[in-house]
């Protein structure tokens, strides 16, 4: 034990770990998705699937359940009482004026398109996500499209309860 050596996470490593651990925080158990905007390997902001401030949470009053029809005719329902992680990153920094323009911002899951079009608006450059998301397609075109830099760590799919 004592020859072996310490081996440092890589920055995605450490960013994605910590997006990780701020997930915990959500209040909606269909995700429990965290992410961090970083630039210059510092932290900006962070944020989790959570209510808006001062309004009730999944947690406490249950689901807000809508059916969403995809171009291809597959069916899900999402649950839209709260707002996802990355979107409340980019609001917590947008609160205390924050800019992220070039920054990265990593995440759960392939962010969802909506929030795509504001990580595109709001000048970040680069996005690292853990696992993919069944509705993320035109998320990846439009960060192509855009030259928004998209690193997918893992293959897998992130599944939730009700997704069909």
């Amino acid at each position: 034990m004592e020859n072996e050596k310490h081996v440092r996470p890589s920055w995605d490593e450490y960013f994605i770990k910590l997006a990780e651990m701020v997930g915990t925080r959500g209040t909606c158990d269909r995700g429990y998705a965290g992410s961090i905007i970083t630039k210059n390997k510092r932290i900006l902001a962070t944020g989790y699937v959570g209510a808006p401030v001062g309004l009730p949470s999944c947690d406490e009053v249950g689901h807000e359940m809508h059916t969403v029809t995809q171009e291809d005719g597959t069916i899900s329902k999402h649950c839209i009482r709260t707002g996802h992680a990355e979107q409340n990153a980019i609001n917590n920094a947008a609160r205390v004026g924050i800019a992220v323009e070039g920054g990265t911002l990593y995440c759960k899951m392939t962010p969802c398109y909506k929030c795509a079009q504001s990580i595109i608006n709001t000048g970040i450059v680069r996005v690292v996500a853990m696992k993919d998301y069944h509705g993320g397609s035109r998320s990846k075109e439009i960060f192509k499209e855009a030259g928004v830099s998209f690193e997918l760590l893992n293959s897998e799919t992130e599944t939730y309860s009700e997704m069909k």
